[in-house]
């Protein structure tokens, strides 16, 4: 294969083929459901919804397993403020989820995993820890004992005594070292009987990081081909992953780790924390679904994305000169023939680490052809290398016209005036039409067909 893949890992692009010959074993950490999705999700999820798009387009197999973490201190007090059942409000949430991933164009993962139906897997990688030395038990916890496994901090790359330093370890009552992470937490008393599991080390539940390393291994075995997700989970999730997942198994976890930019708001990292995040369903009052996509694709997925309306704005125009194209004339039904030079210019920016704002501005530059030529072929090709994307599926007469102020059949019934003013030579009549409607945000465009309408960039 020609595609080349930046890995966190080993700070370096490096060439890509899986273990398995046509088939690519991917991993990505999943949504915590307790709340609507925000768009950090979105980015994210839309990142590596495009890595695995790509991977077919390449002809390859994919199995990509996203997982969905059900059980969490922050489901347990939701639940408990809720004052309902823990299950309920992760069903709740997880089917708000999907509503929105949908929505977005977010294809299904081959398998998506709840944390809860894996807590015996997640048990054995314990004992087995426990059985290496590597774990130990405080009170009904049990707690991995970092510093004796030699390989931490070769994901984040930071040494031992760095990470002790760090304002992210806190030191808590029965661990060995600081560093120390839980993998199975006793229960409290104050916790509701349906967020705990029996276990030889008492009633508790898991620690969250241990769930991925069960649910991956599970689907992809011991060592699988990609493993992705937010920068700020390279430390301590990911890290975290490596230690138990390597340290129960001596096999590398993945060969490759991809990590997707942080969102930004006025150049500040969105944070609940900091209250300045918009859930997806916000956005999606104020823009379409594929203009948030596009917004998202048109930025490298390593790199901060600055969220704003201006930005949604300007990304929706963008959006319309591509359906332009396309509504001008009808795509041809092709297949994506590689060697011709609009597509192999496409996929030497995808093969390029997943290089999407090259990959979009091919589409900019075969779009421009389609308008000169009035080419079907390069406009089927068009629509093609979008879908690549994720992109430029819709009908073009149906975008083109959203976002207008004024109802179909009003705007048809101003056409049709119009048209008798200037069949009885009414021009001054006609052009005050005209200036109305675009006045309202409605664009018409003549042709020797007749007359057609789209709404104002």
């Amino acid at each position: 294969m020609s595609l080349r893949i930046y890995n966190t890992l080993t700070r370096a692009l490096e060439d890509f083929a899986p273990l398995e010959a046509g088939h690519v074993r991917m991993y990505v950490c999943g949504i915590t459901v307790y709340d609507l999705c925000h768009v950090g999700h979105a980015r994210a999820n839309v990142a590596f919804d495009i890595v695995q798009r790509w991977l077919k387009a390449s002809g390859l197999r994919v199995t990509f397993v996203r997982n969905i973490t059900d059980i969490d201190d922050k489901i347990i007090r939701r639940a408990v403020e809720n004052g309902e059942p823990v299950r309920q409000l992760t069903d709740r949430m997880t089917a708000e989820m999907y509503r929105d991933f949908d929505a977005l164009g977010i294809e299904r993962p081959t398998h998506d995993p709840r944390a809860t139906d894996y807590v015996p897997q997640m048990l054995d990688i314990v004992r087995r820890l426990e059985g290496k030395g590597l774990a130990y038990r405080s009170g009904g916890d049990v707690n991995y004992a970092v510093r004796r496994f030699p390989g931490y901090g070769k994901l984040s790359g930071k040494s031992l005594d760095e990470l002790h330093a760090g304002e992210r370890v806190a030191v808590l009552e029965g661990k060995e070292d600081p560093l120390d992470f839980v993998l199975w937490k006793a229960a409290k008393p104050t916790e509701p009987a349906d967020a705990q599991w029996d276990s030889d080390y008492g009633p508790g539940r898991p620690g969250w990081h241990i769930e991925c390393s069960a649910m991956s291994c599970a689907f992809l075995g011991e060592t699988f081909d990609i493993h992705g997700g937010g920068a700020d989970l390279t430390f301590p999730h990911h890290e975290n992953e490596i230690a138990q997942s390597e340290g129960a198994h001596d096999k590398p976890l993945a060969r490759f780790w991809m990590h997707n930019g942080f969102v930004n708001i006025d150049n500040e990292k969105m944070s609940k924390s900091l209250g300045n995040f918009f859930t997806i369903r916000d956005v999606l009052q104020k823009f379409d679904a594929e203009t948030i996509r596009f917004f998202i694709v048109r930025a490298h997925y390593r790199s901060p994305l600055n969220y704003s309306d201006v930005h949604l704005d300007d990304a929706r125009g963008a959006l319309r000169r591509l359906y332009t194209a396309l509504g001008s004339t009808a795509p041809a039904d092709v297949g994506i023939d590689w060697a011709d030079p609009y597509a192999a210019r496409f996929k030497a920016a995808m093969d390029n680490d997943f290089a999407t704002p090259e990959a979009v501005a091919v589409l900019f530059d075969l779009a421009a052809e389609v308008n000169r030529s009035r080419s079907a072929r390069h406009a089927g090709l068009l629509r093609a290398l979008g879908g690549c994307l994720g992109l430029l599926q819709g009908d073009p007469q149906a975008f083109l016209r959203s976002g207008a102020t004024l109802d179909e059949t009003t705007i048809l019934q101003r056409i049709e005036e119009r048209a008798a003013a200037k069949k009885a030579r009414d021009f001054a009549a006609a052009d005050r039409i005209r200036a109305e409607l675009l006045a309202q945000g409605i664009v018409l465009k003549d042709s020797p067909t007749g007359t057609t309408w789209e709404a104002a960039t």
